[in-house]
């Protein structure tokens, strides 16, 4: 039987209640030998090692030999961080490290048993290990540093290793030493603070940090009723106090009717949750609604994950895609100045999430299709009709491939803001502009379509718009470079913070959310989608 979220947080407060007693226990001893000549003696000590002598000959320990080699490794049963291990304590001289630095291993310790405020698990980190009986010295010294240096990896690099998302989730914050980073918390007036540095220091990050606490907080409260399906005498009433709940009316608000205030707080909560603002109960609206509390908790944890997936040093000026969101925002000094409607990949055609940068303007593009999209698009129409390629402005190419020809017939548009990437992604303007008025703009083969982009490509080329018009009016094709490159981030955020500092959810069509779930939570989880994702848009 699965534990809801209540009875898991209970249970979670119980055990790190105990792993920080037993910790308490732990530091109030220390060994004979160690340089702290006021620590009391180590007979108390259950968790930190009392018999190895700091004072050991490097190199000479049971530590180096548990981590020889070069494999995986475990220590008591538990998976670890072989290769940050071995550095960790090569550099320490193979020897224990935490009986003499108790105050530094209990702040570490306090990091570790407050992961959840991050999004995390602590039996990541071994909380429940500790509880087991039978650990000797060296166990418990090995589990403590992996421990601290697997926290500090999960919050500079997130906790998901790169190699085991999809393909398509291809962003990184970059290198971190986090081997050099516990070192440093380790000599720290504060090692907690110290360590909590290598999360995203962003107000996105320190937000959605909030609204976690919150939504864990109404799921602890007992989250919030389910509003029905079909119309019953006491639906209103039902719906004010859903609403109340996350805020959306005053606390106690019942009228028992659709009045004007609770029609506008549901139009708020569809504008919120990507959906047409009607202030209708209409099937998008009550799923939406019914999703409960502790799952809108789990959705913001996964994407407090994908936050640290990005460089902490994010650049003043980028472009900023949210696929999720089928949005586009350019920021100018951190601010955002532009924003712009897009259409984004089909769900079996997803855009990708990652980095690139803009380097030029490609005026008339033409279109050299993908060689995925002629064979099984293309190939066939030409089957049924010979003089499809004539009538599209395509041509066959010497080496098989087929070239669309610039125009404003073009797939690509009359702009290509070229962002050279493995993917082969990119954004461009469209001749298909109903599209942007559309709830549902899914519906690109992978690249992203800009609503504005001659407004965008004056911004970015530091031109008139009306320069960039005319440009296009000559009909040839030419690139125009940008005078710096310009990073440009394509993400995949299903909760986010939007401009006014309000939290926004949308749904995960593309199902990605639960293999991250799956990951921050190590105790099985129901999935995050609870519903077929076509049927959650629309209004």
């Amino acid at each position: 039987m699965r534990l809801t979220l209540p009875c898991f947080l209970h249970a979670r407060t119980l055990l790190c209640a105990s792993a920080a007693v037993a910790l308490v226990t732990l530091l109030s001893a220390s060994p004979a030998t160690a340089s702290d000549d006021t620590a009391p003696p180590a007979e108390a000590n259950p968790l930190l090692p009392a018999t190895a002598s700091p004072n050991a000959t490097p190199g000479d320990s049971e530590i180096k030999a548990r981590l020889a080699g070069t494999g995986p490794l475990s220590i008591a049963g538990e998976p670890v961080h072989a290769a940050l291990l071995r550095r960790f304590y090569d550099e320490h001289g193979d020897v224990p490290i935490w009986a003499t630095r108790p105050a530094q291993a209990s702040a570490l310790w306090h990091a570790v048993l407050n992961a959840e405020d991050q999004g995390l698990d602590p039996d990541d980190f071994h909380v429940v290990a500790f509880a087991k009986t039978g650990l000797t010295p060296t166990d418990r010294d090995l589990l403590l540093s992996d421990a601290f240096l697997g926290y500090a990896e999960a919050l500079a690099r997130g906790v998901m290793p790169s190699d085991m998302r999809n393909d398509d989730e291809d962003l990184s914050p970059g290198p971190v030493d986090v081997v050099a980073a516990l070192d440093s918390a380790m000599t720290s007036a504060d090692p907690k603070a110290a360590i909590d540095t290598l999360a995203p220091s962003t107000p996105d990050y320190a937000a959605l940090r909030r609204a976690y606490e919150s939504y864990r907080a109404m799921a602890k409260a007992g989250g919030w009723p389910h509003v029905p399906e079909t119309a019953s005498p006491d639906r209103a009433r039902i719906l004010q106090h859903r609403l109340a709940i996350e805020g959306y009316l005053p606390a106690g608000y019942a009228t028992d009717s659709m009045d004007a205030e609770t029609t506008q707080a549901l139009k708020k909560f569809q504008e919120l949750h990507g959906l047409t603002p009607d202030g209708v109960l209409g099937n998008a609206t009550l799923i939406e609604l019914n999703i409960p509390a502790e799952l809108r908790a789990r959705q913001i944890a996964v994407n407090l994950e994908r936050l640290r997936w990005l460089p902490r040093d994010m650049p003043a000026d980028r472009v900023w895609v949210n696929t999720a969101n089928e949005q586009l925002q350019l920021f100018q000094s951190n601010d955002p100045t532009f924003t712009t409607r897009v259409v984004v990949g089909q769900s079996d055609k997803q855009t990708p999430e990652f980095q690139a940068q803009i380097v030029s303007v490609l005026y008339n593009p033409p279109w050299y299709i993908p060689y995925g999209i002629a064979q099984k698009e293309i190939m066939p129409l030409l089957e049924a009709d010979p003089d499809y390629l004539d009538k599209h402005h395509m041509a066959m190419r010497d080496n098989g491939s087929i070239l669309q020809e610039a125009g404003p017939y073009s797939a690509l548009g009359r702009l290509k803001f070229e962002m050279p990437n493995r993917f082969d992604v990119y954004l461009h303007d469209t001749p298909l502009r109903s599209y942007f008025a559309r709830d549902n703009r899914r519906l690109s083969h992978g690249c992203v379509r800009v609503q504005n982009p001659r407004e965008l490509a004056s911004l970015l080329l530091g031109i008139p718009e009306d320069e960039i018009t005319k440009n296009i009016n000559t009909g040839a094709t030419y690139r125009h470079a940008l005078a710096q490159p310009l990073p440009v981030f394509i993400v995949y955020q299903t909760a986010f913070i939007d401009g006014d500092g309000t939290l926004e959810f949308r749904p995960d069509v593309y199902q990605r959310d639960n293999d991250i779930a799956q990951h921050l939570l190590l105790r099985e989880q129901p999935p995050l989608a609870q519903q077929n994702p076509a049927d959650q848009r629309g209004g």
